[in-house]
Parts: structure tokens; sequence; C-alpha cells
């Protein structure tokens, strides 16, 4: 089993399938998710994939995805 700790490079994360927003913009600046296992979650930015990955409980990105469905949010965007 491999040691995660939130951190890690990302290149350093076996088997992950990044995936990104079928929004992203076309500059690539953009945040990459890959489930690690069914209680957890990376984190990436897309123009620097081999960096640093953040990693949350799952339960914690399903809540932050309900926040930016709903705006509560859009207060930081204009």
């Amino acid at each position: 089993m491999q040691d995660i700790q939130n951190g890690i490079s990302a290149a350093q994360l076996e088997g992950a399938a990044w995936r990104k927003s079928q929004r992203s913009n076309s500059q690539g600046a953009c945040v990459e998710l890959a489930r690690l296992d069914a209680g957890t979650v990376a984190m990436r930015n897309s123009r620097d994939p081999q960096g640093t990955a953040l990693i949350y409980p799952a339960s914690a990105v399903r809540a932050m995805v309900s926040a930016l469905r709903t705006g509560e949010f859009d207060y930081l965007v204009g």
C-alpha cells in the first residue's frame, strides 16, 4: 500500500487517473482531480502535472462541489 500524504508529488500517485472539468478553458489553467480510493481524492494544477498534489477526503470534495453548484462562492469572482 502506498503512503499518501498531503503535499505528495502528483507523479508519485501510482495509478491516478487525472480528470478535469469539461468546462475547462483552453489556456490549461485548470484543477485536475483523481479518485485514489473510495474515501480519498487528489487535486493538482494542470500546468504542473508533476507538482504537488493536495489530498482531501471525498466528503470534503463533495461538499465543495455542492457549494460551487449552488453559487456559494460566486462572490469571490465577481
